[in-house]
């Protein structure tokens, strides 16, 4: 299985995409804001059941295609370094928008607050590629099975990802109001997640090639 120093830089470097603002910390704290904690959480449910599909769909996804393609590492590897320096990227560029900025949504039932977390995660570019580039560096066939390994890592993916929302969802009105009260606090933030991003590109792009 996946040793164990790659399962705790996996888990980093799940934190550090899930802190990036998204649609999903978007769409989770004007939800929350707008409508209440408990709005919020239901909507995360639908987040994660997104989770489980981008999982599932990479489990298989990558199985069939380290087997059949070599070069896959190689490709996805420099696809997923080009991914952290364009996320660096959006977190220190001028005119970055906060995602503690709420956006004014209308009151939704459950099962629609459900139904528009699953779309908003499902359709998300930030987590499609996180799994299409910066998940396989994780795997190798050298380690067992492919589609396991995928399994593992997309579990500590989904647990890390639904903490920080889970904990993100219910003190959202009072981090968007301490963020407002110290917008220098803010611009630090940004730049601290811009310059761990472009340190995970670096690392990720000195990586050898692994072998298959």
């Amino acid at each position: 299985m996946v040793p164990l120093a790659d399962l705790l830089l996996f888990a980093l470097a799940a934190l550090v995409v899930v802190l990036t603002p998204g649609p999903n910390m978007i769409y989770l704290i004007s939800r929350s804001i707008c409508q209440g904690r408990a709005a919020g959480v239901i909507s995360l449910f639908g987040v994660l059941a997104g989770f489980l599909v981008h999982m599932l769909a990479a489990a298989v996804g990558l199985t069939a295609l380290f087997l059949a393609i070599p070069m896959a590492y190689e490709i996805l590897k420099w696809a997923g370094a080009l991914y952290l320096l364009f996320l660096a990227w959006q977190a220190v560029r001028p005119g970055a928008r906060s995602p503690f900025e709420a956006r004014a949504l209308p009151a939704d039932r459950p099962r629609k607050l459900f139904l528009m977390g699953f779309l908003t995660n499902l359709l998300n570019p930030k987590i499609a590629v996180f799994y299409l580039a910066i998940f396989p560096q994780f795997v190798s066939p050298e380690h067992g099975s492919v589609f396991l390994q995928s399994l593992v890592l997309g579990f500590i993916q989904i647990g890390v990802s639904f903490s920080v929302n889970l904990a993100i969802a219910l003190s959202a009105a009072g981090i968007a109001t301490w963020f407002q009260q110290h917008p220098t606090w803010l611009a630090v933030q940004r730049y601290v997640m811009g310059g761990v991003l472009a340190g995970m590109a670096a690392k990720l792009a000195a990586e050898p090639r692994q072998g298959v």
